[in-house]
């Protein structure tokens, strides 16, 4: 497994819409391994393909606690099925936009079908932060960042902010609060 570079926005390779992938194969399960390695290095709950420069339709994620043993959850060509009515709103936060979190209302629950590790279809229907999850990864493939469905004026003052920034070169990461 290789640690990957993740891409911080604002950058044009994040705005791509992914393509599916034919079968997840040795290739695409590399691709995987990598990006998990890659997501718990960060660390981070998701990942998805156009992060990491790569535009094949592929996420990962793991939603489990520190304290409790990892449960990573490999998709390669999801598809949203269903969304439900009922909305959420959750703090949501990315590793290609560093230290910047802000609240977002997606649907609460979703049923995704999707390629697993094994080239299996799967279906899963998800509430809570794996719906979120799910849901904010597949943004990624589609070129929308968690930054679009915010204000135009909160989206542009994120932006700015990693921009000069990545003027400005590498700072010591600050804490979370």
């Amino acid at each position: 497994m290789a640690k990957l570079c993740v891409i911080i926005a604002p950058d044009p390779r994040l705005k791509i819409t992914a393509r599916p992938v034919a079968a997840v194969d040795d290739a695409v399960r590399r691709l995987m391994d990598d990006m998990l390695e890659t997501m718990y290095a960060a660390p981070g709950i998701g990942l998805a393909g156009p992060q990491v420069g790569d535009a094949r339709r592929v996420l990962v994620l793991d939603i489990a606690h520190r304290d409790e043993a990892p449960s990573p959850l490999c998709v390669a060509n999801p598809e949203i099925l269903w969304v439900s009515e009922e909305t959420s709103v959750d703090e949501e936060g990315c590793l290609s936009l560093p230290d910047h979190y802000a609240e977002v209302e997606r649907p609460a629950r979703v049923r995704v079908r999707f390629l697993d590790y094994q080239n299996e279809t799967r279906e899963i229907e998800a509430a809570g932060a794996l719906a979120t999850c799910l849901q904010h990864e597949i943004d990624h493939l589609d070129g929308t960042l968690f930054v679009d469905h915010l204000s135009l004026l909160k989206r542009n003052i994120i932006l700015r902010k990693l921009k000069k920034a990545k003027k400005l070169g590498p700072q010591p990461a600050m804490a979370r609060p």
